[in-house]
């Protein structure tokens, strides 16, 4: 599948599929628990991404890329954790892990091509 150059559109779709996800799991305590965790993190990779492109100054910017950076490895905590206790999901699982790796690699670059330019 051909991601979107767009990464606000990318980190949408991210979090789409996430809910994706979690809809399709048994309702046990943990993976309801951990899905609202993964829900919310997922969620906020792009709404810290789109306050970044509303930055106040480059400092600002980075912090908020900071801050997506951080819930992407949240959301890499919470997936891996969903995927270890719901193995009949595993392609669905390994996608997003692998989609929001990507993600956080993005933002990293972004990060080091920005401090280096301040």
């Amino acid at each position: 599948m051909n991601k979107p150059y767009d990464l606000e559109e990318r980190t949408f779709l991210f979090a789409k599929e996430c809910r994706f996800y979690v809809q399709k799991l048994h309702k046990t305590t943990s993976n309801i628990e951990d899905s609202k965790q993964l829900v919310r993190s997922s969620g906020s990779i792009g709404a810290n991404y789109i306050e970044a492109n509303e930055k106040l100054g480059d400092k600002d910017l980075v912090f908020r890329l900071k801050i997506a950076r951080k819930e992407a490895k949240e959301s890499i905590y919470w997936i891996r954790l969903l995927h270890e206790l719901n193995p009949e999901h595993k392609e669905t699982s390994e996608s997003l892990l692998y989609e929001v790796e990507e993600l956080r690699k993005i933002l990293s670059a972004i990060i080091t091509r920005i401090n280096s330019n301040i």
